[in-house]
């Protein structure tokens, strides 16, 4: 009969986000891991599988939340502009809110290790997607309202917002400033106009 697990699943996989968020994944050995979630070493693997277990179920549970927020700011959006703008608050709120200058779990993730591991990097590469596809069909609403230019296709621009949010993301590592961080945002979006 399997055993049953006896603690709450979410606090331990929000314990290991925090080590793997501070340390990487090369970097957070399993006693981080122990020590952070008060699991012993056999209830983590018992639970998880081994250490990339527990990090690709960690990678599922933080994009789940972001896509979660996401997904709701596209929802209330009065039109394409509202969905884009909102995208970009929320990873502008996300940059300045982060105090420890972490940046984003799956940026930081994809510098460090989509070329280390298939089953990372196939994560990495359906989250991308999944993104790329949200985007492109604000820009295509846009362009159909005449809201966005049609200089590049929705495709074009969806990577184009892509590797923007990604570019903004490691810039407030470093630059915590609101102000600039608004320009590049306006000098992005302006693109789009």
């Amino acid at each position: 009969m399997p055993k049953v697990e006896t603690f709450d699943r979410t606090h331990v996989l929000q314990k290991a986000t925090e080590v793997f968020h501070k340390k990487g994944y090369n970097g957070t050995s399993m006693q981080d891991l122990v020590d952070a979630t008060d699991l012993n070493r056999s209830s983590i693997y018992n639970s998880f599988g081994s250490k990339l277990g527990m990090f690709m179920e960690v990678l599922s549970h933080y994009q789940n939340n972001a896509n979660t927020n996401f997904s709701k700011e596209v929802v209330n959006a009065y039109n394409a502009i509202d969905a884009i703008e909102g995208i970009f608050t929320i990873t502008l709120k996300d940059i300045l809110g982060d105090d420890d200058r972490k940046g984003c779990l799956i940026v930081n993730c994809k510098s460090e290790m989509s070329n280390q591991n298939s089953s990372i990097k196939n994560f990495m590469e359906s989250n991308q997607e999944r993104m790329l596809a949200m985007l492109e069909d604000i820009i295509s609403k846009g362009q159909m309202e005449k809201i966005f230019n049609e200089n590049q296709s929705a495709n074009q621009y969806a990577w184009y917002l892509y590797t923007s949010i990604q570019g903004l993301r490691m810039t407030g590592i470093l630059n915590k400033n609101e102000g600039d961080l608004k320009n590049i945002i306006n000098t992005v979006l302006n693109v789009l106009y």
